[in-house]
């Protein structure tokens, strides 16, 4: 029987939040496998001189263990 865990990962990009999302999901991916989906929780951007400067994600990543 498989376990299901959460990894809660915070990641950013200079480009888009998709992409802040996309960098969470490959470092999440360095350490564990079987990723089952990625949920975000918050979403946030620096503004300079207004205008966003960087893209921010909390996600939280779903994977089966078997341990």
């Amino acid at each position: 029987m498989a376990i299901v865990k959460v990894l809660e990962v915070i990641a950013s990009s200079d480009k888009s939040f998709d992409d802040a999302t996309e960098n969470a999901l490959a470092e999440a991916a360095k350490s564990v496998d079987n990723i089952r989906s990625i949920y975000i929780k918050e979403m946030n951007a620096n503004v300079e001189n207004n205008k966003i400067v960087s893209y921010g994600v909390n996600a939280k990543i779903s994977y089966a263990s078997d341990k």
